[in-house]
């Protein structure tokens, strides 16, 4: 009997003193420690790479407004045209330029058609007023109250034949802290007083072979690094749509695409530069084609 009471004893004291009973107390106090040092980490690696996103922009849209032009060679043949209104939630500041018609009659062609078609303030404050709530791109969010539409452009002439102009459209959304960019690119015969596309530039039907072209040029870019990681190649698509968005040079046709289309806001660049030897396969070889070699 005594030593069945013994038993009894000690398999009590055993229980009472088991340290599995302590064990979950040690994980549980253990567990949102670490969680929070995760948490932490991650906060601070995220505001690093916000604010590299917004110093990778800033740059981006600097080096196009920087980007030298011959505007200041062409004074005689352009006149600079302004527009500015600010209203309570939106500013418009367009910079535009007409074609001086004492010159050639035909330049009249050009200027109405900026006129009429493209300098569209109705239209420009109708589009503010439907897009005030729209969330763009991958544009980084901020308190901001009102909408900037901004138009400036940048010239360029080839052989006193043709002037090319690109116009890149700021717009800024309110809750964002950056513009997205968009452009539209003209190319005018000075001497015929017409506008030229890609059908006059290009043998018809060479859309696919082009976009091949070009994508090689993005491939390139890519390869390099730097400012063009997490582009991408351009669609067949997206090239359709764009294929008329160039301007050219002695050397080079320059293609220009909108915010995302190629790359990210935060990487990359807005244009890409074909030389013009990497393009005589496309070329139309005809007299108003100014890239006749």
């Amino acid at each position: 009997m005594k030593n069945i009471v013994l038993i009894v004893l000690l398999l009590v004291f055993n229980c009472k003193n088991d340290p599995k009973e302590e064990t979950p107390e040690v994980i549980y106090e253990a567990i949102p420690k670490t969680s929070q040092t995760i948490n932490d980490s991650l906060s601070v690696a995220d505001k690093d790479i916000n604010q590299n996103k917004v110093n990778a922009i800033e740059l981006k849209q600097k080096t196009l407004i920087e980007k030298k032009d011959e505007r200041n060679e062409l004074q005689e043949l352009i006149i600079e045209k302004k527009y500015f209104k600010e209203a309570d939630h939106f500013v418009i500041d367009f910079s535009y330029p007409l074609l001086n018609e004492t010159i050639k009659l035909t330049h009249a062609n050009f200027n109405e058609y900026i006129h009429e078609h493209y300098i569209d303030i109705i239209g420009t404050e109708a589009e503010i007023e439907r897009n005030k709530k729209n969330s763009i791109c991958d544009t980084i969010k901020t308190s901001r109250s009102r909408d900037k539409r901004y138009i400036d452009y940048k010239i360029y002439n080839l052989n006193d034949q043709l002037v090319s102009i690109l116009f890149y459209k700021e717009n800024f959304y309110s809750g964002t802290l950056h513009p997205t960019y968009t452009f539209d690119c003209m190319n005018f015969d000075l001497n015929r007083g017409v506008f030229m596309n890609y059908d006059d530039f290009f043998v018809e039907g060479t859309e696919d072979e082009l976009t091949i072209i070009l994508n090689e040029e993005i491939t390139k870019q890519i390869i390099k690094g730097k400012m063009y990681y997490e582009c991408w190649r351009i669609s067949n698509d997206d090239f359709f749509e764009y294929k008329d968005n160039f301007v050219v040079n002695d050397e080079y046709v320059e293609y220009y695409f909108d915010d995302c289309v190629i790359c990210p806001s935060y990487t990359g660049s807005y244009s890409i530069k074909i030389p013009i030897m990497n393009l005589l396969s496309v070329l139309k070889k005809y007299d108003f084609n100014p890239y006749i070699l």
